[in-house]
């Protein structure tokens, strides 16, 4: 989220950044051509981070997509606001942490909420890049548990092993949807506030 805002809002001021258009380009074609699983996995690979909680974090921290949205909403930012910023004395990071931020809270909860479901439900990441069962996130493990069920029946099928109930799989799917559905109403208002701004200024 921090490297999503400094950058979405860097980009929101398209009459002092050079190049605008080019780096507006350059994210927009990432949100259509990706580097492909096997050159992400020999990058990755390659800075040492395989294994690591960072190679699930780094590489799915900034999302074009949110880059847009964001900046979307930066734009409309009262400039007047800004002003009185400068007189006061701030630079542009104090103007974004004092004043652009502290005002911008349904975007921010917003985002917020994409990231975090985002994260709790990456699979293939983690699938990839972590070998120790320790640091697998939640859908990794709920995976092997659905194997093991599926296993485990098909010994029972032909006589070798008893049943793995269902009700074990249910309930592994259900404790991974909690934390999401018991966060939400508190961020329904912002998520709501923040999507329509999006939409309305894009």
């Amino acid at each position: 989220m921090i490297l999503t805002t400094i950058g979405a809002y860097g980009l929101s001021k398209s009459k002092r950044l050079i190049g605008f258009k080019f780096f507006n380009i350059v994210i927009v074609i990432t949100m259509f051509f990706g580097g492909g699983m096997i050159p992400k996995y020999l990058v990755v690979k390659s800075l040492g981070l395989l294994d690591t909680i960072w190679a699930v974090v780094l590489p799915s921290s900034v999302s074009a997509w949110n880059l847009i949205v964001m900046r979307t909403f930066f734009v409309g930012f009262p400039e007047e606001i800004e002003q009185s910023g400068w007189l006061d004395g701030l630079n542009d990071f104090g103007i974004l942490f004092y004043l652009v931020i502290p005002t911008s809270s349904a975007i921010l909860a917003t985002m917020s909420l994409f990231h975090a479901v985002g994260y709790w439900n990456s699979f293939m990441e983690p699938f990839l890049y972590l070998n120790t069962e320790s640091k697998y996130p939640l859908q990794v493990i709920l995976r092997s548990i659905i194997i093991q069920g599926s296993s485990l029946d098909n010994e029972y099928a032909s006589g070798d092993s008893p049943v793995y109930e269902d009700s074990l799989k249910f309930a592994t799917i259900i404790v991974s949807v909690i934390p999401i559905i018991a966060v939400y109403p508190f961020l329904q208002k912002y998520f709501v506030k923040g999507v329509m701004i999006g939409s309305i200024k894009g």
